[in-house]
């Protein structure tokens, strides 16, 4: 593939802990959750009773009637798609369309609105199913949406491959820029899927924390707990985060600015158990590798990761083997956070999120904490602060890691600029 250098020119986020890059990025340095009891009038159905809503609700940001005809999740990745774009300055830039794409991943897709409207179906028949349920709800609708707006008529992907999935929509545009077939793309992933039905799915196979129902008092901002040996499982949070991906090139002929290079992306599968991790975390070493091959990166650089760590009992261990067995004897000069501890765990829109502050790590030069560390696993031999960290100057590296359902497994290598 051409060694055409690729760059970040542009962040959009809603989540748990903000509305927007500024205040989730300053959420996260501070060390604050976004995680807090749900007040749905069908919550006290389920065995688990929080999760982390988005901070701004999108109706309070989009307009009124064109929000109707999006579904959730697709309504984050607008919110996201028009900060990110805003942020970038490519409008008025001159871009021919037939050179923007879009790469917007979801790992679960319209769910609330294929929920909803069988709802409808049962209660009051056929034809007061909505004409829109299945635009709606198609796992292609937020980058259908995203591309009908502004106007990308190169590639429009919408990877699905579960929690890796807003990771994996960055590897793809780092593809579909080095193969030629794009020079911008708008990238990331976003979920909303908060709901009774994949909740209690979730908690149902176990992979909810046990202790977020509620019942013992226990607040719920300290029960997503990242490689503490009392985590047993994952919070549900909700929301979106995008990136404008472009190749150096047409980012410095245009003079935007600049917050990152993209380096290298690695995607892999475990091919061992369509929930559980390979234990030894071997696919995911694999992806890590392929990341850091393809960017040409020493692993001395790379001094930080943001971990998938969801605050699962297995996962979390294996992904400190891998980045053990990637990064060898510099493991110990690297600051590892999991920002999942802050603001749940967003599925689908997690590496996308993830993404945006892994940038926003290499540009302000400092970590995120993991937060309700109060006890880390011995089993974990990895550098976790549990307050901001500063990161050291010069040419560095960070890493964004994602796993997901399946086996997937994609990694992407961050270089500061």
């Amino acid at each position: 593939m051409p060694s055409t250098r690729v760059v970040v020119t542009g962040l959009g986020a809603t989540s748990p802990v903000g509305g927007d890059v500024a205040s989730t990025w300053q959420a996260m340095l501070a060390g604050t959750s976004g995680i807090g009891y749900l007040d749905d009038e069908w919550v006290d159905t389920l065995p688990v009773r929080i999760g982390g809503r988005v901070a701004v609700e999108p109706s309070e940001v989009l307009d009124r009637v064109k929000a109707r005809r999006l579904d959730r999740s697709s309504q984050f990745a607008m919110v996201a798609a028009d900060q990110a774009w805003a942020d970038s300055g490519l409008e008025g830039s001159g871009l021919e369309p037939e050179r923007l794409g879009v790469a917007l991943a979801s790992g679960i897709g319209g769910v609330t609105t294929l929920l909803a409207n069988y709802d409808t179906l049962l209660e009051k028949g056929a034809r007061r199913v909505s004409p829109l349920a299945v635009p709606m709800l198609m796992p292609n609708a937020p980058a259908a949406n995203v591309s009908l707006k502004y106007g990308a008529r190169a590639a429009v992907h919408a990877p699905t491959s579960a929690c890796a999935s807003g990771n994996e929509a960055i590897a793809m545009a780092i593809d579909l820029i080095r193969l030629g077939r794009a020079d911008v793309v708008i990238a990331g992933g976003t979920e909303a899927a908060i709901h009774p039905l994949p909740m209690a799915a979730f908690a149902n196979m176990m992979a909810l924390s046990k202790t977020a129902s509620g019942d013992d008092g226990r607040d719920p901002a300290s029960v997503s707990r990242p490689w503490d040996v009392a985590r047993d499982g994952f919070v549900l949070g909700e929301g979106g985060a995008v990136l404008i991906i472009e190749s150096e090139e047409h980012a410095r002929a245009r003079g935007a600015k600049i917050y990152a290079e993209v380096r290298g992306a690695g995607i892999s599968n475990d091919a061992h158990d369509i929930a559980q991790p390979d234990p030894e975390g071997r696919g995911g070493t694999r992806a890590i590798t392929m990341a850091l091959r393809e960017g040409d990166v020493d692993p001395a650089t790379v001094v930080h990761v943001n971990a998938h760590a969801t605050s699962t009992p297995k996962g979390d261990i294996a992904e400190g083997l891998m980045l053990h067995a990637v990064l060898g004897e510099h493991v110990d000069r690297c600051v590892v956070t999991s920002t999942k501890s802050m603001t749940g765990h967003l599925l689908g829109g997690a590496g996308a999120l993830e993404a945006v502050a892994t940038v926003m790590a290499l540009h302000d030069r400092v970590s995120p904490p993991t937060i309700n560390l109060d006890d880390k696993d011995p089993e974990v031999d990895l550098d976790i602060p549990t307050s901001r960290r500063d990161l050291p100057e010069g040419d560095i590296v960070a890493l964004n890691n994602s796993f997901g359902f399946g086996g997937a497994n994609v990694a992407v290598a961050f270089g500061s600029i």
